[in-house]
């Protein structure tokens, strides 16, 4: 086993969308266009970017014994993602997210997290090898927080790195901050976690210091085009966001984790890492979908 493998932990889903002139209103049935089935969640979207960006990436998640949860782990082995800690859940569906989308774009969006919801510490104590020997812990918030608690614990103790991306985003103990060695939220999420309402760099600064006050170690709060800011214990530092013209932002954000972890384990600085994230992050904006959008090492 490689000692500079990711370890990330989270959601997988399948999403059911259905196109459609207008989104209907209550009690109202309507026939629809296109329909695509396509794979997706936070912790899953993290871990194809990972891999695909050259890092040996461990998923940790629950999946249903169902069609889609089989889709699933053969779209994970495909991706070369070490599937040996996704469990099977025989007693709750894998999770699903349907999803409306209309002809102006706007969408309407029911998730159902199935098995998503049963992942508990315990799932995640089974994993304890591969994430006391990683480089970095990779999380976010759609699954139980208990297990992610449990997770950065355990890791914190190993000396690894735990970065949360805490979307979406809700209240955190303490005590699960004082194991995070990198908070990564957007300026909603970071408005959210502080209560500091702002979209100026100023807010952000502010928001940056009130979530390290907290007990992170380091605050990476990403701005959209206008790049990111980094707080820690050297100060900051302001990243510019790559120009290009998107198309689709859909799962931006989880190629800008994943690629930041990915770069981590390959030996680069945060800074340089941080760069690397916002590239792989725009070029996902460029084109359709969420797995898909994501790009590999080639095409840097």
């Amino acid at each position: 086993m490689s000692a500079k493998h990711v370890v990330i932990i989270g959601s997988s889903n399948m999403d059911l969308v259905i196109k459609t002139g207008h989104i209907p209103r209550p009690g109202e049935t309507i026939l629809g266009g296109e329909f695509v089935m396509v794979a997706g969640g936070k912790g899953a979207n993290q871990a194809v970017a990972s891999a695909r960006l050259g890092a040996e990436t461990w998923f940790v998640a629950r999946v249903g014994d169902d069609p889609f949860g089989k889709k699933m782990l053969e779209n994970f082995t495909a991706e070369g993602i070490r599937t040996d800690h996704v469990t099977i859940d025989e007693a709750h569906a894998s999770g699903v997210a349907t999803i409306t989308v209309d002809d102006s774009g706007e969408n309407a969006i029911v998730v159902a997290p199935g098995a998503n919801g049963q992942l508990c510490p315990e799932d995640i104590r089974r994993a304890s090898e591969v994430i006391q020997s990683a480089d970095s812990v990779l999380m976010q918030l759609e699954v139980p927080l208990d297990a992610v608690a449990e997770a950065a614990r355990l890791a914190a103790e190993a000396g690894v790195r735990v970065i949360l991306d805490p979307a979406p985003a809700c209240e955190l103990p303490g005590e699960l901050l004082s194991n995070v060695s990198l908070l990564t939220p957007n300026e909603t999420e970071a408005e959210l976690l502080t209560g500091i309402a702002g979209d100026t760099l100023e807010a952000a600064r502010a928001q940056a210091s009130a979530l390290r006050g907290k007990g992170v170690a380091a605050v990476l709060i990403t701005r959209g085009k206008h790049g990111s800011l980094l707080v820690d214990s050297n100060g900051e530092k302001i990243f510019s966001a790559e120009k290009v013209k998107s198309v689709d932002s859909t799962a931006a954000g989880d190629c800008f984790n994943g690629a930041l972890a990915a770069r981590l384990a390959a030996g680069a600085t945060l800074a340089d890492a941080i760069k690397f994230a916002s590239q792989a992050a725009a070029i996902s904006t460029t084109r359709l979908g969420a797995q898909d959008s994501l790009p590999r090492l080639g095409e840097f």
